[in-house]
């Protein structure tokens, strides 16, 4: 049976909730899948039962606007996981978390399916121990659970201060903070923060703090290695200009290691929108307009999965995605007043995207600094343990040879881990090709789904 809607909003982060929740309440049937439990996303991540009521909500806004979505009569689906596409190229594909088969039909697909981290291989990154900074800063905001006892953070991006934040505030040791570039130092492009008070006044916070918790913040440098046997015990970095030669040796009982985040685009491009490769990040960036309308009229693609820019960002684009639909299916545009806001703070949101987008090392200049250094023996596809050195003798400059050749890519993550280092090391593009099925899924769930089918 396919379940029919007005709109189909994939996604219950920041964008999906705002969407849903003003068409919602202008009159649309509205349905929005998450795969998680709970809805909130990643930035309005629910804290568990218990954890709420010792320590309460990190994010009340989240809990806010979630309550905001139920009350308005949305068909909240969680613990539901969109996998697939059917041969009509309109009817989504989904299993709830009993295992049994989902089809939801929409005329109005709202993809708000977020982003990832982005990372890259060095030895001894499958060292328990090493993670990335939004798993850590998941623990410790969201469960209040320290990643380790001593911590370093590393990469590069603006998310490493908050993560540094929220495991002092649970008393952990923070040891250091690498980044590879060299935000932080004055000069003309920082000057564009002032332009963001209330930014400014956030990041400030964070120095505070780092400073009042003496962290070291070194700017211009990168994880060499990580070291230990049954744990990560020390991390070894390195100069960003010279990647190969050690500077500093830190103890640690945990690393955690992010490059900022990729948009998640797997679905958007299943369903045929044209996507073009950003210039800064080599990423596949959905096209749209300013409203999200892909170049499927029936499909937009909102939130982190239209491009990065955090949570402030994805909410504007979610209520520009739901004005325009709600134009299309009334008739009748919204207030111009209310669209001219909408408007104005998606402007002045982009512009300070772009100031921190300058301010950071781009992906191709983490490649251009990374790849060079890493040893040939350095497991770069862990799913599939595939090496860096098997990855560089394939390198024919096509990320799908180098799939097809070497099976990189091709573990359950399919390519979300690995695939920014596999593009560097093979010269290729930046993103695999987008399949069904596009997360894993249960067998049982395919042999019910063709069971409904018959025997046809």
């Amino acid at each position: 049976m396919i379940v029919e809607r007005d709109v189909v909003v994939v996604g219950g982060g920041p964008a999906g909730l705002t969407a849903a929740a003003r068409l919602a309440a202008a009159g649309l049937t509205v349905t929005i899948l998450d795969e998680q439990p709970e809805l909130g996303g990643q930035y309005y991540r629910r804290p568990a039962p218990e954890v709420a009521r010792r320590w309460g909500d990190h994010r009340r806004e989240g809990g806010e606007l979630i309550a905001g979505v139920r009350a308005a009569g949305v068909e909240c689906r969680t613990g539901h996981l969109v996998w697939g596409l059917a041969d009509d190229d309109r009817t989504l594909l989904a299993e709830d978390e009993a295992g049994r088969p989902v089809r939801l039909r929409g005329r109005h697909l709202v993809l708000a399916t977020g982003a990832y981290e982005r990372s890259f291989p060095f030895p001894g990154w499958q060292l328990p121990g090493v993670t990335t900074p939004g798993f850590a800063q998941h623990l410790a905001a969201g469960d209040h659970t320290p990643i380790g006892e001593r911590v370093v953070l590393a990469g590069s991006g603006p998310f490493l201060l908050p993560v540094a934040c929220s495991l002092l505030a649970l008393g952990v040791k923070v040891a250091g903070i690498a980044e590879a570039g060299t935000p932080y130092r004055p000069g003309r492009r920082a000057l564009g923060t002032l332009r963001h008070p209330a930014r400014l006044r956030e990041l400030a916070g964070y120095a505070a703090r780092l400073a009042r918790a003496r962290v070291p913040v070194w700017q211009g440098a990168v994880v060499l290695r990580a070291d230990g046997h049954d744990r990560v015990s020390s991390v070894t970095l390195a100069a960003a200009g010279r990647p190969g030669q050690a500077i500093r040796t830190v103890e640690a009982d945990a690393l955690c290691v992010g490059y900022g985040f990729r948009p998640q685009t797997d679905l958007a491009r299943l369903l045929g929108c044209e996507v073009t490769a950003d210039p800064g990040t080599g990423d596949a960036i959905p096209v749209t307009d300013p409203a999200g309308r892909s170049s499927r009229p029936d499909v937009y693609v909102i939130g982190e999965a239209a491009g990065i820019g955090g949570a402030p960002t994805a909410r504007a684009r979610g209520l520009a995605a739901a004005h325009d639909i709600l134009a299309r299916e009334t008739g009748h545009p919204v207030p111009p007043a209310e669209a001219r806001r909408v408007a104005t703070a998606a402007r002045r949101l982009g512009h300070f995207t772009a100031l921190t987008d300058a301010l950071y090392p781009s992906p191709a200049q983490l490649l251009d600094a990374l790849v060079p250094a890493l040893a040939d023996s350095t497991m770069a596809c862990r799913c599939e343990s595939v090496t860096a050195g098997e990855l560089r003798a394939d390198a024919a400059g096509d990320v799908n040879a180098a799939k097809a050749r070497t099976r990189a890519g091709m573990g359950p993550c399919q390519g979300r881990v690995c695939g920014f280092a596999v593009a560097g090391l093979v010269r290729g593009g930046a993103v695999f090709p987008s399949r069904v099925p596009i997360r894993p899924v249960r067998m049982t769930t395919l042999l019910e789904l063709a069971a409904e089918d018959g025997p046809a």
